[in-house]
């Protein structure tokens, strides 16, 4: 989850490709972009695939992801973790446990809901951003407004169509919009903490954190944490290696040089990533109202999206 600069390089960075604006990546990068968009398109169609309990997928996607990083901040950034303020510790620990509550939601609608809806609805966090900025005082355009209606009508038109396949499905979107407004949450947490702290610290700790409240709450609720088959442990393990890690981490790199637009819009891409591999490799063909109800959705987030980072 990390890129290997400095808080203050990566701001440098993201200045410089913001001066340069909407460009055209270069190959490297457009194939970085790629890789990355792939590795976080599997996260829904795994999820889905694994016979083990959502809540305990949310555990060891986690759990396996700390174990990677926090060696790696003890051997590389020890100073920089003894050295947290009391302040930074405060965000770090509500970062995850904000992050706690969006994998306890998003990852048990996969089960419930088809992966397209899935994901798409969780891909409604930029909303949710643009409301806290509001609630926070900041001015929010009238083109974000328009964008935040146009997702909103694709959202109620998706769930309407699933609707028609079973109430358990429209439980399935809920826990999605509900999972997206946690990650919103937990963006906005997480960058406060980085403005001073680097992304490899911050995710390690974060991370952790996540992973101590999933394993409370999964213990309480008598989720299996053992026991599974070797095909699911693998699943947990591409999931971790995936999205998890690969994913986000080349999202970090080419962030650095694409800019802040160009990769939240290529995000974006992670939606019909997910409904196609999810089509292929599990057969799930979402009604024929989520295809416009999908495109209305996508549309309003890429307003909100762009004019939102345009005026900021």
């Amino acid at each position: 989850m990390t890129d290997g600069a400095s808080p203050r390089a990566r701001a440098a960075g993201g200045r410089t490709a913001a001066q340069h604006g909407v460009a055209s990546p270069a190959r490297t990068d457009a194939l970085v972009l790629a890789v990355a968009l792939t590795a976080v398109s599997t996260s829904g169609p795994l999820i889905a695939a694994t016979a083990v309990p959502a809540l305990a997928i949310a555990f060891w996607r986690n759990a396996m992801a700390s174990a990677v990083l926090v060696p790696a901040v003890l051997l590389t950034a020890r100073q920089e973790l003894l050295g947290l303020d009391r302040r930074e510790r405060r965000l770090a620990l509500l970062a995850g446990a904000l992050l706690a509550l969006h994998f306890a939601t998003w990852i048990p609608s996969v089960t419930l809901t088809s992966v397209a809806s899935a994901t798409a609805l969780v891909a409604t966090q930029p909303i949710w951003a643009a409301l806290l900025a509001r609630a926070r005082g900041q001015v929010v355009s009238r083109r974000v407004w328009a964008g935040i209606a146009v997702a909103v009508s694709g959202a109620l038109l998706l769930t309407g169509a699933d609707l028609s396949v079973s109430g358990t499905a429209l439980l399935g979107d809920a826990l999605a919009v509900v999972g997206g407004a946690f990650a919103a949450a937990y963006m906005v947490a997480g960058s406060e903490i980085r403005r001073s702290v680097s992304t490899t610290t911050y995710t390690a700790v974060c991370y952790t954190v996540t992973a101590l409240i999933l394993l409370v709450v999964c213990v309480v609720g008598r989720q299996s944490l053992t026991g599974y088959d070797t095909a699911d442990w693998l699943k947990l393990l591409a999931l971790t290696a995936g999205a998890q890690l690969l994913g986000h981490s080349l999202f970090n790199r080419v962030l650095r040089t694409l800019g802040a637009t160009v990769v939240s819009l290529s995000i974006l891409l992670e939606i019909p990533g997910a409904a196609l591999l999810a089509a292929l490799l599990l057969g799930q063909r979402p009604p024929l109202l989520a295809l416009p109800a999908a495109v209305l959705l996508v549309t309003g987030l890429a307003m909100v999206i762009r004019d939102g980072l345009t005026a900021a």
